[in-house]
């Protein structure tokens, strides 16, 4: 007798949907031929051969960056030295040639001196205010500025020298050179000549200068007889 219930009827349907999407698929393995082989010792030697190269290039990369950073800072430098010594410069020259034309009209026997030194202070403060940098270029703007420090530094030296030599500069009241500027040629003027001196001065002049070593010398030979006695 046939059974009236089939196998089907208790089948869940929905459950069987329900595993069959939850299932991953499994990925497909690659075969061992082709994955990528391991590097070889020849091919290790020729990546660090690679990579030493690379390290020198970056050094040497490096050591021109650092230089060139040197140079920038030492240019920052001039130019700034050459900006404070101009200004300082043109204050101090405009000062000192207003001071000493002021003295020249009320001087008497120092009027020549006080006016050569004025002419020099006054080509000094000229040099410097020639000094245009605007009409420096990149390509000669370094020798520009050691052109304009070199004159900054010869018109310090000039200032100084005036300075030695009138007292005025440096806020005394002193009008006259001062006695260093002044006492070696007066000496050199009134200093006797050799030709002066007559042969019988000249003799006790030499005289004068010899005999301590015409004592030494007799001294010594008296040492020298009474050692051999």
């Amino acid at each position: 007798m046939p059974s009236k219930f089939d196998e089907s009827d208790f089948v869940d349907r929905d459950l069987e949907a329900a595993h069959e999407t939850a299932a991953p698929s499994p990925e497909p393995e690659l075969p061992p031929e082709d994955s990528p082989p391991p590097p070889s010792a020849e091919e290790l030697t020729e990546r660090v051969s690679e990579t030493q190269h690379k390290l020198a290039e970056l050094k040497q990369m490096q050591e021109e960056l650092e230089r060139e950073r040197t140079e920038i800072e030492e240019a920052r430098r001039r130019r700034s030295e050459l900006s404070t010594g101009r200004e300082e410069m043109v204050q101090n020259l405009t000062r000192g040639i207003g001071l000493l034309e002021e003295a020249e009209l009320s001087s008497g026997r120092t009027a020549e001196q006080l006016s050569r030194t004025v002419a020099d202070l006054r080509t000094s403060l000229d040099k410097i205010n020639l000094i245009n940098e605007e009409e420096w270029t990149d390509e000669n703007w370094s020798v520009e500025l050691t052109k304009a420090l070199t004159t900054i530094e010869n018109s310090r030296m000039e200032w100084n020298g005036a300075r030695l030599k009138w007292p005025l500069l440096d806020g005394e009241t002193e009008l006259a050179p001062s006695v260093a500027a002044t006492a070696q040629p007066v000496q050199a003027a009134d200093r006797p000549r050799l030709d002066q001196f007559s042969f019988g001065q000249l003799s006790k002049l030499g005289l004068a200068f010899t005999w301590p070593l015409v004592l030494v010398g007799i001294a010594i030979v008296v040492l020298l007889l009474l050692s051999r006695s």
